[in-house]
């Protein structure tokens, strides 16, 4: 599926819709060398986010912090606002970003644990690894389990 608009890779990297969460990573705005990886959950908005090491984030204290703001924002720009509002199961008269962030922090959400943070990671790092394959129309050995597209259900 095509973006809904174009959207900059350098603050988040990686989103998407997920295991009953928007999920992703985003960049440190103080260390090059750190990520967050941030997830709201559906239904509950319950939030998560800490660094690639598994440290907590220091402005999710309570409310969500701007790395899931951005996370929020992104998601709309890649996944389009009413689908993202659709999934998180928020109900806004004009679904943009902001209401949704506005309406999902309206409610008090709590602060999750960090569980998923490791395998949200680890997806991303995965993505990662597509970027080193040359251009090719060859089938990707670990994407084998596909079927194929001409293939006969049966």
């Amino acid at each position: 599926m095509p973006p809904a608009r174009p959207r900059k890779l350098a603050k988040v990297p990686f989103v998407e819709l997920a295991d009953g969460r928007v999920q992703g990573v985003v960049s440190s705005g103080s260390d090059i060398g750190r990520v967050y990886v941030s997830s709201v959950a559906a239904s509950t908005y319950e939030f998560s986010c800490s660094t690639n090491n598994n440290r907590p984030c220091g402005g999710a204290r309570g409310m969500f912090c701007n790395h899931i703001l951005a996370l929020i924002n992104e998601s709309t720009l890649q996944y389009g606002a009413e689908r993202v509002a659709r999934y998180l199961r928020v109900e806004v008269p004009e679904p943009t970003a902001q209401a949704i962030s506005q309406t999902m922090g309206a409610t008090r959400p709590s602060q999750g644990d960090s569980t998923a943070a490791a395998s949200v990671f680890s997806q991303f790092l995965r993505h990662l690894a597509y970027l080193e394959f040359e251009a090719s129309t060859a089938p990707v050995p670990e994407l084998q389990w596909f079927p194929s597209t001409r293939a006969a259900v049966v």
